[in-house]
């Protein structure tokens, strides 16, 4: 059976979350942390988190907006030696689907740290929380899809604070509650959770 026509129950979600030092790798920006929670049939199987030596330090505005320090990440690993580590967490391509909110900016991330050290970047079919919540949920409900207004709608049991593992934790639970609301417009498999886009009456979201 194709990882498409999969149903939403039986799929394997890694559900990731990164902290940086920048907002992109072209502005010399790399990963300080490294946090994901792989789920499946709403149940936690595990749960992966490492800081990661960037090589540079940090700007203050980040150590302020995410509390990690320049001493934090000292005798962390560099991203060549953990990234092959996350890469088996994981797991392969075919089994496992990466979620993430405002996904083109971590895997954007993840794709450039594979590219430098060199390791193929598997073929992953990719959902991005930000995009199906978007289409699940109406502007009347939630005034935006930052995980910040997500994370207490769905009742998640972690405040999101930008730390790589407890906003991945926050994510979980507001894919959950996504799935469930897709649930009742009749969204079963990963092929039909990946094309969703609901005709809309009321006015979307920007």
């Amino acid at each position: 059976m194709s990882l498409e026509l999969r149903s939403l129950v039986d799929t394997t979600f890694v559900v990731l979350d990164l902290e940086t030092s920048g907002s992109a790798p072209s502005s010399g920006a790399a990963i300080t942390e490294i946090g994901a929670v792989k789920v499946k049939g709403g149940e936690v199987i595990a749960e992966f988190q490492s800081f990661v030596n960037p090589g540079h330090g940090l700007p203050d505005f980040i150590t302020s907006l995410t509390g990690i320090t320049d001493q934090m990440l000292i005798d962390a690993p560099v991203i060549h030696e953990i990234l092959p580590t996350f890469f088996e967490f994981i797991g392969s391509h075919e089994e496992s689907v990466l979620v993430a909110h405002n996904a083109p900016f971590d895997i954007g991330f993840l794709k450039d740290a594979a590219e430098k050290t060199e390791i193929n970047w598997p073929d992953f079919i990719i959902v991005d929380t930000v995009r199906i919540a978007r289409s699940a949920l109406d502007r009347d409900e939630v005034p935006n899809c930052k995980l910040s207004t997500l994370a207490p709608f769905f009742g998640a049991n972690i405040t999101p604070n930008h730390r790589a593992l407890d906003d991945a934790r926050a994510t979980v639970d507001v894919l959950h509650g996504i799935l469930e609301r897709l649930g009742t417009f009749g969204v079963s498999t990963l092929g039909e959770l990946s094309t969703f886009k609901r005709k809309r009456e009321r006015r979307p979201f920007d």
